[in-house]
């Protein structure tokens, strides 16, 4: 496959950027720099020798207080690959369950001069506290609530890219559990930024209500629709992206059965079928198989899923370097 180029960034550094909280406040230019250098650790990672010295010397501590497989493995293997430092971290185990706030854990990370800080919580907005008050050590979200998650927005952008090149002008539907969704959220801003057009479809339980009622919303909604019906949002689509059910976050009855929501908003076969040809289907993981994409999809030409995985790695590595290796790190 030929790898669609991207068109060279007019800026060559994230630098004074310190921290990435979400993409609500990044550039088209910024995210065209993170995928064009994505690009770059891609090819790292198929060289029979994964390890580059970019990154020597830098300490990255990753503080995962939920539960995560797919970020957290891969933000630390980004890491050890670009030849950091890198600590791990967990709720289990550490003065977390002793009662310590997250700002004086913050706070110890910083004295012991970790140079960047990969964060998840499950409470929205937590990466935002520390950034506030940490004054020496970089913020990365890794995920906080139902909030925000850049870095795998930036990983579905790059593997979307890489097989449509411009998403300029291309239709993308984010299918299920789109209100409880930091995914979602953060791919709508990502997504806008390169030009592409969301449908937003699910159980009307399970979308923006602002979106729903037309109201005023902190989306970008010159390029966002809501369809109940996936049926008409897939038809045409060139990405089809399905969600996980986060029966955690949710309050009771927020979902219809899951025979009822396999039923209506299950993506098939037969709804794929609806989608431009060569669609590409996508889910962030963990997936519920069966439920929000049918089996014999889950495993089929168009998934791309496992790709995500591997671009996950590459889009991570990129972000650690722009962070800690631009003018502003290195001075």
């Amino acid at each position: 496959m030929t790898t669609p180029q991207a068109a060279a960034p007019a800026i060559t550094s994230l630098a004074p950027r310190r921290q990435v909280l979400d993409l609500d406040d990044f550039t088209r230019e910024e995210i065209d720099l993170v995928l064009g250098t994505t690009e770059s650790m891609r090819e790292v990672l198929g060289r029979s020798i994964k390890k580059v010295p970019s990154l020597r010397g830098k300490i990255i501590m990753t503080l995962f207080l939920e539960p995560s497989t797919r970020t957290r493995v891969s933000f630390e293997q980004a890491g050890k690959i670009l030849s950091a430092d890198v600590i791990n971290l967990s709720g289990s185990g550490s003065s977390a369950e002793k009662g310590e706030s997250l700002l004086n854990t913050g706070l110890t990370l910083q004295a012991m001069h970790a140079d960047l800080i990969v964060m998840r919580h499950k409470d929205s907005g937590a990466p935002y506290l520390l950034a506030r008050h940490l004054k020496h050590a970089g913020i990365v979200n890794a995920g906080d609530g139902r909030h925000a998650h850049p870095s795998q927005a930036l990983l579905d952008l790059y593997t979307m890219r890489r097989h449509l090149g411009s998403l300029e002008g291309r239709k993308v539907v984010i299918i299920g559990d789109v209100a409880h969704s930091r995914v979602a959220r953060s791919n709508i801003f990502g997504l806008s930024a390169a030009g592409a057009r969301v449908v937003l479809c699910g159980p009307p339980t399970l979308l923006p209500l602002e979106l729903l009622r037309g109201r005023d919303t902190a989306y970008p909604t010159a390029n966002v629709s809501v369809e109940t019906d996936l049926d008409k949002a897939i038809d045409g689509a060139d990405v089809v992206m399905a969600l996980r059910i986060q029966t955690e976050r949710m309050e009771g009855g927020a979902t219809p059965s899951m025979r009822e929501y396999t039923r209506r908003w299950q993506v098939t076969e037969a709804r794929m079928r609806k989608a431009r040809p060569n669609a590409l289907l996508m889910h962030p993981g963990p997936m519920n198989e069966g439920i929000e994409l049918a089996s014999s999809l889950a495993h089929g030409d168009a998934q791309r899923i496992e790709e995500q995985v591997t671009n996950g790695v590459a889009t991570r590595m990129a972000l650690l370097y722009l962070l800690l290796n631009g003018p502003e790190a290195s001075a």
